[in-house]
């Protein structure tokens, strides 16, 4: 008995020993976890105090999702859509003639062809700019707005080197895009594109920047003028009829015009082209101003790469091929090999980038532009020139 009895006292000694080891960790989990409270609330104390000196936290945007609707309503407003009207000769057996079948005796007879594509109204009196591609050579223009009013155009002018063209409605008090600096567009920014594809108007599509300053070769190389390529790239849906409709950024402001696909359909292939806006602007406001472009040359021919017995590529810049003597380089003092790095500050590392600067401006405008010769880089004012040497702005009366 006495066995069992100090058996049983060992066991509720051991018991109560468990007992009070797991009360003694419970108490010691809950000062622990007051302690962290009140410094908690001590730390948030102080930032209230002293915010200046409160730690900054990065948040993640990566889930945010981006909101077009603002921007598409908008803009819908501001896009028409264009109805060409062209006359085609076709050779056809004369009515009277054809009625007797031993006649050889044929005469030509004009047939309409339709043509359709977008564009975008520019000011509230009914400047309207879309593509060169839309209306060239067109007999007729009609221009149907978003709600459904339809007005005869009129042609004010076109430049196939930029494919831009104005045309004017008699209306007034009407949506309009502004113009936004193109030069500002990052590549990964998001834009919608907005057009009548396929004939169904007021289409909005989304996508990104995915280059800037493409020349995809489509312009002619035997216009009057030399093509202006420099192409915002874009993966925003765009088909047949989106020609001339509007790229605009989030806030619903102009930063290109769509021209072009890069497809072996002819249909929506991943890539769409527009023309920036900074190029857009300074073109509709010659052509409404003057009738005719204002191109500025800088005179000098332009080459990529390892060219005039440079042994590496070029990390940086344009080569200079010929000069045009008495251009507006030459007269400022830039020789042919010089390597060209900036104008006006801004780098220039293609062709393309070199012409949409100087597309945007005009005779008589003077730049500064910065070469690099011999290893040593010079910086040269240079006053720009029409293509007949002068400063002078050309002027059309009564074109249109």
């Amino acid at each position: 008995m006495k066995t069992i009895g100090k058996i049983i006292a060992i066991v509720w000694a051991i018991g109560i020993t468990i007992m009070l080891a797991q009360y003694c960790l419970r108490q010691r989990a809950l000062e622990d976890m007051l302690s962290v409270a009140v410094n908690q609330e001590d730390e948030q104390n102080y930032e209230m105090e002293h915010p200046a000196e409160a730690p900054v936290v990065a948040v993640s945007r990566a889930t945010e999702r981006p909101n077009f609707i603002a921007s598409a309503e908008k803009s819908v407003h501001a896009v028409v859509h264009i109805r060409s009207i062209f006359r085609v000769r076709t050779r056809v057996y004369d009515d009277y003639f054809g009625l007797f079948d031993f006649s050889p005796y044929r005469r030509y007879r004009e047939q309409a062809i339709m043509g359709y594509g977008s564009g975008v109204i520019i000011t509230p009196d009914g400047y309207i700019v879309t593509n060169n591609h839309v209306v060239q050579d067109a007999a007729a223009i009609e221009v149907t707005l978003n709600n459904r009013r339809t007005y005869t155009a009129r042609l004010v002018g076109a430049d196939p080197s930029s494919d831009l063209a104005v045309l004017k409605i008699d209306a007034g008090n009407l949506e309009h895009l502004v113009f936004a600096n193109s030069d500002k567009v990052k590549v990964g920014e998001w834009v919608l594109a907005v057009g009548n594809p396929f004939n169904l108007t007021s289409t909005v599509t989304a996508g990104i920047v995915s280059a800037k300053a493409r020349n995809i070769h489509i312009l002619s190389e035997n216009l009057g003028d030399s093509p202006i390529e420099s192409f915002i790239q874009t993966d925003a849906a765009v088909n047949s009829g989106n020609s001339g409709g509007a790229l605009v950024n989030t806030h619903g402001e102009l930063i290109g015009i769509n021209a072009a696909i890069a497809s072996s359909t002819g249909a929506y292939a991943g890539y769409s082209f527009a023309i920036p806006s900074n190029i857009a602007k300074k073109v509709t406001a010659d052509l409404i101003q003057y009738g005719v472009v204002q191109r500025a040359y800088l005179g000098v021919g332009a080459e990529m790469g390892d060219r005039f017995g440079k042994e590496q590529p070029l990390e940086q810049g344009v080569t200079l091929g010929a000069l045009l003597r008495n251009g507006a380089a030459h007269k400022a003092g830039i020789q042919a090999g010089d390597v060209l790095l900036s104008i006006n500050g801004k780098d220039v590392n293609s062709r393309a980038e070199m012409m949409e600067i100087i597309g945007q401006c005009r005779p008589g405008d003077e730049i500064m532009v910065t070469v690099l010769r011999d290893g040593q880089s010079h910086t040269y004012r240079v006053t720009l020139l029409n293509r007949n040497g002068e400063i002078v702005n050309i002027i059309v009366k009564n074109r249109y």
